[in-house]
């Protein structure tokens, strides 16, 4: 079973999410505010986090990018309608996702769900690009020999663009790839991917040599 640790200090986010995932067959932990979720994060090795940007004391944009220094693990922020600035913020310090609220708890649990497949659904392949390797099987990624380390969304996005080397890609297309064929989110999302990608992987972000922009439409991985 697999578990996760819900964070928020409304309890009748608490109350919904919590029931919306056991409904689900998770193994649901709940915390409050910043040091419930440290302290609960260490005790019981979530397998994924959900997050909500506004907490008591500690933000939960300061927590994501805590546990992003330490661990792999998916994030799903939880933030306010109209509240862009945090929504990006959050994907910038490591989030892989985020839901607005008020939101579905269906799709809430969608999220969920497609986000571990991607953790847990890989092949077994490795692919090449230049001095970048890609191994599926084990979701390292190695740059001449060098570990880069990428979240769950930035790891699928990348790995799709490998698997097609040269084609490019609408924003919608790799979200549609993200999401199980049904795109979910806002395109901008896919830019700060991008953007995180490429400062992780790219000597010069702004000159990149990998993950390449098609102006106008989308992006794509250079060919070897």
């Amino acid at each position: 079973m697999k578990k996760i640790l819900v964070v928020d200090d409304e309890e009748s986010i608490l109350k919904i999410v919590d029931f919306a995932l056991a409904e689900a067959g998770y193994e649901v932990h709940l915390a409050r505010d910043g040091y419930g979720a440290e302290f609960m994060f260490d005790q019981v090795k979530p397998d994924l986090v959900i997050l909500d940007v506004m907490l008591p004391g500690k933000s939960g944009l300061d927590i994501a990018k805590d546990l992003r220094s330490k661990s792999d693990i998916p994030i799903i922020m939880l933030s306010a309608r109209g509240d862009e600035i945090d929504r990006i913020l959050g994907l910038e310090f490591g989030a892989d996702d985020y839901v607005t609220k008020p939101f579905s708890p269906r799709e809430l649990v969608s999220r969920v769900k497609a986000i571990l497949r991607r953790v847990e659904g890989a092949p077994a392949e490795k692919i090449r690009v230049g001095d970048l390797e890609i191994d599926a099987l084990s979701r390292q990624v190695t740059l001449a020999g060098q570990a880069i380390h990428l979240t769950t969304s930035e790891y699928s996005i990348l790995m799709h663009l490998a698997r097609h080397p040269g084609q490019a890609f609408s924003r919608q297309a790799i979200l549609s790839a993200l999401w199980d064929e049904t795109p979910v989110g806002e395109e901008r999302a896919v830019d700060v991917h991008i953007h995180n990608i490429r400062e992780k992987l790219e000597a010069d972000h702004k000159n990149p040599a990998y993950v390449l922009t098609v102006r106008g439409y989308g992006y794509r991985l250079r060919e070897s």
